[in-house]
C-alpha cells in the first residue's frame, strides 16, 4: 500500500511538472465508447498475434493495462489475469471493466505498479503470457522496462510487446510535439491537438480520395484496423500527448531479447512509418541458463 501511494504521488508530481501525459484520463473517456464489437476485436487481435484459439488455463500479465480492454479480452478468452498500471486513473479504468464484466472475480487481479520497479515485477510470479502493448516506451526508461518485462515470463512462456518505431527524421519532431503538449496549459493542449488532428485528418482524406476511396472510411472503420478495437480519436490524443516517449527499431528489440534467452515467434512491423512494431517472443532459456 505504501509503495502504491509513493507511485501515485510521483505520478501526480510528474503530471503537474509537465513531465508526463495523463493516459488514464484519456482511457476513462474511451470506456464510454466501449462496445461488444470492440471487445471482440481485441480478443481477435490477441488470438491472432499469439496464434492460439483461446487462453484457457493460461496466466496472463498485462503490464500497463490502460483502459483495461486487453485485460478484459484475455479474461474472456479464459486466462487468469493480473493487470497493473502506473497511472492511477488507468488502474481505475481496469477496475471498472472488472466490476462491469467480472465482479469480485478472484482470477482477475488489478493493482497499481510500475514497469520500472524490478522488485514489484519480480514479486508477482511467473506467467504464460506477458503482454505490454504501446506502454514501455512511455516509462521514461524504455530499455530498463523492456528488461523488467522479461522477468515474469515463465519457461516457454510468451512475451508480447509493441514499441514505437524509430524514424530518424520524424522521431525528434514528434518528441518535441509531445513535450510541448504536456508542458502546455489546457488551452495550449487543445490547440496542439486540434492542429495535429486537422493536419493528419486532411492527409488521410486526400490519400483516400486519390485512391478513389471514401475519405471518411478510415475513421469509421478504425476500430477494425489491425483488429484491436480501439478509437481513432483516443489514439490521436494518446499519440499527441504520449510523453515520455522513446522508440526502437525492431532489430534492436530482437537483439535485446535474444541475448536474454528469447526466440522471436511473430513480428508485425508498421512498415518503417509512424506506429508500433509488434513482437511476440518465446522464452527458450531459463534465467539460470543465461
Amino acid at each position: 500500500m505504501a509503495e502504491s501511494l509513493t507511485h501515485r504521488q510521483t505520478h501526480t508530481q510528474e503530471v503537474a511538472e509537465g513531465r508526463r501525459f495523463e493516459f488514464g484520463q484519456n482511457w476513462s473517456d474511451f470506456l464510454g465508447r466501449l462496445t461488444e464489437e470492440r471487445i471482440v476485436a481485441a480478443e481477435t487481435s490477441l488470438k491472432n498475434m499469439l496464434e492460439v484459439p483461446d487462453l484457457r488455463g493460461k496466466r496472463f500479465l498485462d503490464i500497463g493495462s490502460g483502459s483495461g480492454l486487453f485485460s478484459l479480452a484475455a479474461r474472456r478468452l479464459g486466462a487468469s489475469v493480473h493487470s497493473f498500471d502506473y497511472d492511477p486513473r488507468s488502474v481505475a479504468c481496469t477496475r471498472e471493466l472488472r466490476r462491469r464484466f467480472f465482479p469480485d472475480d478472484p482470477d482477475w487481479v488489478v493493482e497499481e505498479g510500475s514497469a520500472l520497479d524490478e522488485g514489484y515485477v519480480a514479486s508477482i510470479g511467473t506467467f504464460d503470457v506477458v503482454y505490454s502493448w504501446g506502454v514501455l516506451h512511455h516509462t521514461g526508461d524504455m530499455w530498463h522496462a523492456l528488461a523488467n518485462a522479461a522477468i515474469p515470463v515463465g519457461q516457454s512462456g510468451l512475451l508480447f510487446v509493441a514499441i514505437y518505431n524509430t524514424q530518424p527524421k520524424w522521431t525528434p519532431r514528434y518528441t518535441a510535439i509531445k513535450r510541448a503538449y504536456v508542458k502546455s496549459p489546457k488551452l495550449g493542449k487543445w490547440a496542439i491537438l486540434g492542429v495535429y488532428a486537422a493536419v493528419t485528418g486532411a492527409r488521410q482524406a486526400l490519400s483516400d480520395l486519390r485512391r478513389g476511396r471514401d475519405p471518411f472510411a478510415f475513421y469509421r472503420e478504425y476500430k477494425n484496423l489491425g483488429g484491436r478495437g480501439m478509437s481513432a480519436w483516443h489514439d490521436i490524443v494518446d499519440w499527441v500527448g504520449g510523453y515520455p516517449f522513446e522508440t526502437a527499431r525492431p532489430d534492436e528489440i530482437f537483439d535485446f531479447y535474444r541475448q536474454r534467452g528469447f526466440a522471436l515467434r511473430r513480428l508485425v512491423t508498421c512498415g518503417g512509418t509512424l506506429g508500433c512494431n509488434e513482437l511476440v517472443f518465446e522464452r527458450t532459456q531459463s534465467r539460470s541458463q543465461q
